[in-house]
């Protein structure tokens, strides 16, 4: 029996055709939407990749956090109210914390060479639990230091 590829393959192997045949091909507005579908693609990739596992560890922070739990939209709904209470501050190191896992997670989803990106990893912030160099999808790499 043959197992057919799993998504994965068929995104990578589309968004190989798209940057090495198709775009290669077009010029002016076809060549811009087509790079548009094509980041728009690679983006799907790594939300496949790491989505899931992001927002699981994103939740659990929370909870944590917050000392309740919930989904992670009522999670965060109930962190904005406190930090407008003044019930947590921006000062806890806990928060902080989360907050620079959160914000490094969805820019190694969105936008991986995003310059500012680059640099937060070489000072060392922490990437999002569960980010890997080893698994991480094209174009997305990691500092390898787990410190806040």
């Amino acid at each position: 029996m043959q197992d057919k590829p799993d998504t994965d393959v068929f995104m990578r192997s589309l968004a190989r055709f798209m940057r090495e045949t198709a775009m290669t091909k077009l010029s002016g507005h076809a060549a811009f939407e087509a790079r548009v579908a094509f980041n728009v693609l690679e983006i799907m990739r790594r939300e496949q990749t790491w989505g899931a596992r992001f927002a699981a560890a994103q939740r659990a922070r929370l909870a944590a956090l917050l000392g309740e739990d919930g989904t992670l939209f009522a999670l965060n709904q109930a962190l904005c109210r406190r930090i407008r209470a003044g019930d947590i501050s921006l000062r806890d190191p806990k928060l902080r914390a989360h907050l620079r896992k959160a914000a490094m997670g969805k820019l190694a989803i969105d936008q991986p060479s995003y310059a500012s990106y680059r640099r937060a990893q070489k000072q060392g912030w922490s990437e999002e639990d569960g980010y890997e160099a080893a698994g991480a999808p094209d174009g997305a790499e990691t500092s390898g230091k787990t410190g806040a």
